[in-house]
């Protein structure tokens, strides 16, 4: 029996709420289970060195957990004076993840900004984070046709993320803290909507998996991934 008295394939309860802020071009307030993540799409007119004069975007993150989104206090790391190595993993695999899926010479040379701010975190953070950037990317994308600043649509697939783990010898799917925080094994996978792999991180915690373990994790992973991805074209489909 999980925690949360789920089925080991059943995801916890998830919603995505567009325009959740007022100026950024795309917000998204994502929620799965108690984890709730904002997702916000901002456009800067301008590239990173490395890809000026190339006619080429980009596609840039960061993540953070706010103050009060865990039963500790976690210290902002602006008052750290540097990110920490965990949120620098973090805000690259969801500029990875967000890449991965655009044409960056049809957003020719500027830059947007996802930024993924968790209010409330239970597990699942920055598959969470990569699920609700895709939508604010989405909106930005619109809004900058209808500026008429671009003129075809860069985006040419989707992406969606999830956890799965091994706890007390199951296999689970969506791990909610108290079975990330026990799990033999924790994997995150990013996938795209037409069924490729962008990225998987899977870990044994002093214990080794094997093939019929990964083999069952990973299809488990992608049949939650659909569901999700049928969430995320519920949520476009209105204005």
């Amino acid at each position: 029996m999980r925690v949360d008295d789920r089925l080991s394939d059943e995801l916890r309860l998830f919603s995505i709420t567009r325009h959740f802020t007022k100026y950024a071009p795309g917000s998204v307030l994502i929620q799965t289970g108690n984890t709730k993540v904002i997702c916000t799409a901002s456009i800067e007119e301008s590239v990173p060195p490395h890809i000026k004069n190339t006619g080429e975007g980009w596609i840039t993150a960061e993540y953070s957990l706010l103050p009060s989104s865990t039963p500790v206090r976690a210290p902002r790391e602006s008052t750290r004076g540097k990110v920490g190595g965990r949120t620098h993993e973090i805000q690259r695999l969801i500029g990875r993840s967000l890449r991965s899926i655009m044409d960056l010479a049809l957003l020719k040379e500027r830059t947007i900004w996802i930024d993924c701010d968790v209010i409330q975190a239970d597990g699942g953070t920055r598959t969470a984070a990569i699920t609700g950037s895709y939508i604010a990317l989405m909106d930005a994308v619109r809004w900058l046709k209808s500026k008429d600043m671009i003129r075809e649509n860069p985006v040419i697939n989707s992406v969606a993320a999830v956890s799965v783990g091994v706890v007390n010898d199951a296999v689970l799917l969506d791990l909610c803290y108290a079975e990330d925080a026990a799990a033999q094994v924790d994997m995150n996978v990013v996938m795209t909507g037409d069924g490729k792999f962008i990225e998987l991180q899977g870990t044994g915690e002093e214990y080794a998996f094997d093939d019929g373990q990964l083999a069952e994790m990973l299809k488990m992973a992608k049949k939650g991934i659909w569901e999700i991805i049928e969430i995320q074209k519920k949520a476009l489909e209105t204005a």
